[in-house]
C-alpha cells in the first residue's frame, strides 16, 4: 500500500445520503487512510436514506477553516439536499474549486455535481451523475455520461448508489491504493 492519505468529505449539515458518505469512508479507512469530516458549520451532519432520516456524524471541522493543502483527495457525497446547500456557501464552492485546481483527486457523486457546477468545475469534463443533472451539467460546459463511473484528470464522478463498488475503486485507486 502507498504512504496513508488523508481524505476529506465535505457536506451540508443535513440531507447527506448515508451510503454516499458511509462506504467510501469505509473504503478509504479500510485502505489504511484517514477520513476527516468538513461541514458548513462543523456540527452535527445529518444523514438520510433517501428522504428518511438515517443517523447523526459529528463533523471534524468546518470548510471554511479547512486548507486544501492539508488533504490529498476530496469526496463529495450526494443526496438532493446536501449539494443543493453546498452549493449556496461560498466557502465550501471555493474550497471545491481550489481543490480541483490543485489537481488532486476530487470524487462527486449522484447530485454532488451540484457543487462542482456551482465551482465552475465541469466545462470541458465528462461527469456522471444522477440523471437529472444532465442539463445542468451541459449548460455550465460539460458533458455528461450515463456511466457507473467516469474518470477525467483529477474528478471521478459516478450516478448512485450502485455505482459505489466502481466509485471506491477509483478512489482508492487514486490515492495509490489497491485495496
Amino acid at each position: 500500500m502507498a504512504d496513508a492519505r488523508k481524505v476529506a468529505f465535505l457536506t451540508a449539515s443535513e440531507g447527506v445520503e448515508r451510503v454516499e458518505l458511509t462506504e467510501p469512508w469505509a473504503a478509504v479507512e479500510g485502505a489504511g487512510h484517514t477520513a476527516e469530516l468538513l461541514s458548513v458549520d462543523g456540527g452535527t451532519v445529518k444523514l438520510f436514506n433517501h428522504l428518511d432520516a438515517a443517523e447523526e456524524k459529528s463533523a471534524d471541522g468546518k470548510v471554511a477553516e479547512a486548507s486544501v493543502d492539508d488533504y490529498d483527495a476530496l469526496v463529495l457525497p450526494g443526496g438532493v439536499a446536501n449539494p443543493d446547500a453546498l452549493r449556496m456557501d461560498s466557502d465550501a464552492v471555493a474550497f471545491v474549486r481550489d481543490f480541483v485546481a490543485s489537481g488532486k483527486p476530487v470524487a462527486a457523486i449522484c447530485h454532488a455535481a451540484w457543487t462542482l457546477i456551482e465551482a465552475d468545475q465541469v466545462r470541458g469534463k465528462r461527469v456522471a451523475s444522477w440523471p437529472s443533472l444532465q442539463t445542468d451539467i451541459r449548460n455550465a460546459g460539460g458533458e455528461w455520461v450515463d456511466e457507473e463511473v467516469v474518470v477525467d484528470g483529477n474528478l471521478i464522478s459516478s450516478r448512485n448508489p450502485d455505482d459505489l463498488p466502481a466509485f471506491n475503486r477509483e478512489l482508492l485507486s487514486a490515492l495509490g491504493s489497491t485495496s
